[in-house]
């Protein structure tokens, strides 16, 4: 984990842009967006023009993948 992901993940106090959610899970941002087409993935919300994610959705849904 980079500073920054550690960072990240110790500051659960803001919401998460989508790419910050990408390196994260270290998946592409585009997949993120087709998950979020298809319903699938952790749950994005709309800030005005802007995805932003609450990290506990984030981390939530990642347990729900064990």
């Amino acid at each position: 984990m980079t500073r920054r992901e550690a960072t990240l993940a110790a500051d659960d106090t803001r919401m998460w842009s989508i790419e910050e959610v990408s390196r994260f899970l270290g998946i592409p941002v585009g997949t993120l967006y087709q998950w979020r087409h298809r319903r699938v993935g952790p749950r994005g919300r709309r800030i005005g023009k802007h995805l932003r994610y609450l990290p506990e959705d984030v981390y939530a849904w990642v347990r729900e993948q064990e």
